[in-house]
């Protein structure tokens, strides 16, 4: 059984965006793991394992716009099912 079940990923746009303040944000508010917050101060990739992804997208869409938004369940995916 994994720890955190949702692979999360997703697009923020906005302005001033800060890729680390983000990631610390993430990993001191939001249990999971495997964290990527990547990009530069107008977009940010998203990429964070986690048992509420719903607070990943309510922090990020507080920041700007999200979009390319997708969150599998990996517990379903390693159990040879659709995610």
């Amino acid at each position: 059984m994994l720890e955190y079940r949702f692979d999360t990923q997703l697009l923020i746009e906005g302005h001033d965006l800060d890729e680390d303040e983000i990631h610390d944000y993430i990993m001191a508010n939001i249990p999971g793991d495997c964290l990527l917050a990547v990009g530069d101060e107008d977009l940010i990739k998203i990429h964070f394992h986690t048992n509420i992804p719903w607070k990943v997208l309510e922090y990020c869409a507080s920041l700007g716009d999200i979009y390319d938004v997708v969150v599998e369940n990996m517990e379903r995916q390693e159990n040879g099912l659709k995610g």
